[in-house]
């Protein structure tokens, strides 16, 4: 499929080359001053609330959104339609639920909401070790994908060598974007990133769409044949299976979908970023419109893989059809030596690209601020830390964090890391959500219950996950010779969420018994804040 000649790679590679430069200009213009944290972790909060919204929907639609989910519609059909239904789902609930609250409690990382009313070093530290859990498996899975993506898309030979350079240049552009851009810098790409994803994804799904003279069911019948399903592409069941334990896993998915995505540290840490309450509001309505909006897409896009290519090349160019849309484009074009297809192959390339750089940048951003600002700033230096110094520490912690991400991405390549981005949203779901919710809306939540819900949440996510199916046992598998899978569901949300909640509420209730005075204390600091928190007053 992959069959372009040299003046279509040749395109791609001016285009990508374009890009880079464009964005690099820009991330290094908006870049903050050196001695002004709050240029750097928000910007001064000078973006509009459709520029802001613009940049929180460029940051919620990562490239495993663009690519994943589009590749299980293509090979499981009503799964992956679900998939993308609780995709948008979740964006809403954080708008209708947290975002608010989250704007009015919350500077600069998470860990100044969690410690508003339980100040102290430990609470620093677990929300800093959270928000590394979090972010680093999504930063692995990003960068070891886009080895083998570019070089798909480049057409280079599928090789150790050129995948590893490319993990490298991919990885080393986000330390740059993340280090000098700051919260302006990476919203910037972010706001280009989205204006090319959702420009791109129209024109390919009203081009599947003109195939079919604009006839949806002509395209479910033609997808059901191509997918070589039948009517099972429509039904529940072709991605995780139809047993009993399946269909309570494929639900857990869903929930712990809804429930964690939008509450990823990165994703969160753009509401800061707001002017004020209503402009936070009003960010969130661009950025649920626009997310929801290329759901839809994907949606199109996805069933016209299915329908157009099939699931055979598909699955031969990847298991996991992470490039159903790239093989869509080509067959879109037409002959793969006429412009059109050289135009449209280029520009859905572009928009994976960009994508992909956009999304680590992000997600280093995020990690880096909270080791400096929770970890360094808070904790070793106990807030007594010079913005200056804080600055420097950030940018340097975003070189370490993307070394890190590089050098594991390197080593797992050609490992199916799929996984962790599973984990990295049942982390979202059973530590980070409970946190959240506890800490805004619970008068009784206490420090020990915190810490609980965070460590407990978190480290009965991973332990489960270990155990699953998706780690060994099945052919799909990380290590599919190997057989230690005790938990019979590849997503942990069923258990690890209720116990996340559990965990908060039991340590809080014996910490108020043990520590009257304390919590007597926590209590009368969320009373405090709870009208300016809960009645959005500025």
């Amino acid at each position: 499929m992959n069959s372009f000649n040299s003046g279509t790679q040749a395109t791609v590679l001016v285009l990508f080359t374009t890009l880079v430069t464009v964005t690099l200009l820009m991330c290094v213009m908006a870049g903050p001053d050196r001695d002004d944290l709050t240029d750097f972790y928000t910007g001064y909060r000078s973006l509009t609330p459709f520029k802001n919204g613009l940049a929180i929907a460029g940051d919620y639609i990562s490239a495993a959104t663009v690519l994943s989910t589009t590749g299980i519609i293509a090979l499981a059909g009503y799964d992956g339609y679900v998939l993308a239904v609780s995709t948008a789902l979740s964006l809403v609930l954080l708008m209708f639920l947290l975002a608010e609250p989250l704007r009015n409690a919350g500077r600069f990382t998470m860990g100044d909401v969690l410690a508003r009313n339980m100040p102290g070093r430990a609470v620093r530290v677990a929300a800093c070790v959270v928000t590394l859990s979090a972010t680093l498996p999504f930063l692995v899975v990003q960068l070891s994908g886009a080895g083998s993506l570019l070089t798909f898309i480049l057409n280079i030979p599928h090789v150790a060598g050129a995948r590893t350079a490319c993990i490298v240049i991919v990885g080393s552009l986000m330390i740059i974007y993340a280090a000098l851009g700051g919260m302006r810098g990476t919203a910037l790409i972010q706001m280009i990133k989205i204006v090319l994803l959702l420009g791109t994804s129209v024109v390919v799904a009203a081009l599947v769409l003109n195939r079919f003279d604009w006839n949806p069911g002509d395209v479910l019948r033609a997808a059901q044949h191509g997918s070589g399903a039948g009517s099972a592409f429509l039904q529940q069941g072709l991605q995780l299976g139809t047993s009993a334990v399946d269909r309570l896993d494929f639900v857990g998915l869903q929930i712990t979908v809804v429930l964690g995505v939008a509450c990823l540290p990165h994703i969160t840490m753009r509401l800061y970023s707001a002017q004020d309450v209503p402009a936070v509001r009003r960010s969130m309505s661009w950025a649920v419109g626009t997310v929801t909006t290329f759901c839809l897409l994907v949606i199109i896009m996805g069933t016209g893989a299915a329908a157009l290519v099939g699931s055979r090349y598909i699955t031969a160019a990847d298991p996991h059809g992470r490039t159903s849309v790239l093989m869509l484009s080509q067959v879109l074009g037409g002959a793969s030596a006429s412009a059109g297809a050289t135009i449209l192959y280029s520009a859905v390339a572009g928009m994976v690209f960009i994508t992909l750089l956009s999304s680590v940048a992000g997600m280093t951003l995020a990690a880096a601020s909270s080791l400096a600002h929770d970890l360094f700033a808070h904790t070793a230096r106990r807030g007594q830390a010079e913005p200056r110094t804080e600055m420097t520490v950030a940018a340097w912690t975003s070189v370490a964090v993307g070394t890190v991400a590089i050098g594991l991405s390197t080593l797992v390549q050609n490992w199916d890391v799929g996984v962790l981005t599973t984990l990295a949203i049942c982390i979202g779901a059973s530590a980070v959500a409970p946190a959240l919710t506890y800490s805004l809306f619970w008068r009784g939540f206490t420090r020990t219950g915190l810490l609980a819900t965070l460590y407990g949440g978190a480290a009965c996510a991973l332990l489960l996950m270990v155990f699953s199916k998706a780690v060994s046992g099945t052919p799909s598998a990380v290590f599919p010779d190997a057989d230690f899978d005790l938990f019979p569901m590849q997503s942990t949300g069923l258990v690890s969420i209720p116990f996340g909640y559990l965990a908060g509420w039991l340590g809080s209730r014996l910490d108020q018994r043990r520590r009257l005075a304390d919590s007597r204390e926590n209590r009368r600091l969320y009373e405090e804040s709870e009208a300016r928190l809960l009645a959005a007053a500025e």
